[in-house]
């Protein structure tokens, strides 16, 4: 798939005015994460369950 057709929409955890965001587009096997202020920038891809057990691993701290 192209990167350009996915579907981004901003991270809940993302600051509201201060242009500190992250955006995520989630596909049927991959998790895409990329910096609001840079669309057209580096992208990280990982599956859902690499994205899970990130999502763990932040939040116990």
């Amino acid at each position: 798939m192209n990167t350009t057709e996915l579907a981004w929409f901003k991270s809940s955890y993302s600051s509201g005015g201060d242009g500190d965001c992250v955006e995520l587009a989630v596909c049927s096997d991959l998790i895409h994460v990329r910096d609001s202020k840079v669309q057209a920038g580096p992208q990280l891809a990982v599956t859902r369950g690499a994205w899970t057990s990130f999502l763990a691993y932040a939040a116990s701290g």
